[in-house]
């Protein structure tokens, strides 16, 4: 009787966490069909100029049909793409919110080997 009881609790409460739980946050993205100059710039890497080269575009072409045709704009390769591509989409709503920044480029830092006493001397030389 105990164990039934027991095993009922956990599958209440099982069940009641999963019903609890909060659906995940949907990724930013930005719709390159509708996005406003301003909003494009909210993508990485993406200044005034570059919004304005896209927005020209897509009035010139008609709508993107595929985030890929990014590549098109002038200023926009493969490795700008790859910054964009998790953001840009050319079907729903703009949910991108505030500025992405691209991941740095820059090396990392070089620590320094730990000193071995030997002052900088080989095997040979001491």
């Amino acid at each position: 009787m105990i164990a039934r009881t027991v095993l009922t609790l956990a599958l209440a409460a099982a069940l009641a966490g999963e019903a609890l739980a909060a659906e995940p946050a949907a990724k930013p993205q930005l719709n390159i069909n509708t996005a406003t100059a301003g909003q494009l710039q909210l993508l990485p890497r993406v200044g005034p100029a570059l919004a304005a080269r896209i927005i020209e575009f897509r009035t010139a072409n008609g709508p993107f049909k595929a985030p890929e045709e990014l590549m098109r704009v002038k200023g926009i390769g493969e490795k700008s793409f790859t910054l964009l591509e998790p953001y840009v989409v050319v079907k729903g709503e703009t949910t991108l919110a505030e500025k992405q920044k691209a991941p740095s480029t820059q090396p990392q830092a070089v620590t320094p080997a730990a000193d071995d006493g030997a002052g900088g001397k080989t095997g040979k030389d001491r």
